[in-house]
């Protein structure tokens, strides 16, 4: 959602062999979240929402294997402590749609993979874990495996290689396992979730369920592969402002 990867100086995700071949665009600047962010949050505030939920992308913190970009995780703490000033609950992801170019394509099936991924979370809960009120570790991992290994829409662009989609779905549940257990990351874990569409049936039907935290995707579209289908708010002549109706406006708040 923020932009500024998988271009000559940024950051590289798993997206950018096939953005390099011409296959699909890449997310260029996408509207400018990364520098936007307290504008974003500002109008955030207004809509009703209780809080919300940042992708921290393991990319921009991590560039290089062993190379922590130190500004990347100090603009994360500063857009954190941000929202928590204007009374928004704070939550993030760790693990979204994308991961860094470096764990390449079958990240998920790599065993390697795992304990990197597990020192990736413990390193974002020690650098942030006191300003956020819980964490998620995979945005949706059930869509990860799927779209990478059965449906062929997504990194590393497979299809109906389901035993791969067993072995992706263990590897990840090992990671959760063994974060789950972890005296810091376990208490701020988040499971029960639901991440809902701009409707308002959808909005209704929430309201009413058990769950931890309900997700409307997105704050903001963004551009590139892993863009959502809509954002709550929209960039129109360098100001951001909401963008659904009236209607689903009132069922937010």
């Amino acid at each position: 959602m923020e932009g500024g990867y998988d271009r000559a100086g940024e950051p590289t995700t798993c997206f950018s062999p096939t953005i390099a071949l011409g296959r699909h665009p890449g997310p260029g600047e996408a509207d400018g979240l990364w520098t936007d962010y307290e504008q974003v949050l500002d109008v955030a505030a207004t809509l009703g929402l209780d809080g919300v939920r940042f992708g921290l992308e393991w990319a921009r913190i991590e560039p290089h294997r062993d190379r922590v970009d130190e500004h990347a995780l100090t603009r994360y703490h500063d857009v954190l402590r941000y929202a928590a000033s204007l009374g928004l609950r704070v939550s993030v992801t760790t693990f979204g749609a994308s991961w860094p170019s470096w764990l390449g394509l079958e990240a998920w099936l790599l065993p390697w993979v795992a304990p990197l991924a597990v020192r990736h979370v413990r390193r974002v809960v020690d650098v942030l874990g006191g300003d956020i009120d819980g964490l998620v570790l995979f945005a949706d991992s059930e869509a990860l495996v799927r779209r990478g290994y059965l449906e062929g829409t997504a990194p590393p662009w497979r299809t109906r290689a389901s035993a791969d989609a067993q072995s992706a779905s263990e590897l990840i549940g090992a990671i959760t396992n063994e974060l789950r257990g972890d005296v810091t990351v376990g208490p701020l874990l988040i499971t029960e979730t639901r991440t809902i569409g701009l409707d308002v049936a959808a909005l209704e039907d929430a309201r009413h369920a058990d769950l931890d935290e309900v997700y409307v995707r997105a704050l903001v579209k963004g551009k590139g592969p892993t863009s959502a289908p809509e954002g709550l708010l929209v960039k129109h002549d360098g100001e951001w402002r909401a963008s659904p109706g009236q209607e689903v406006l009132e069922a937010l708040r």
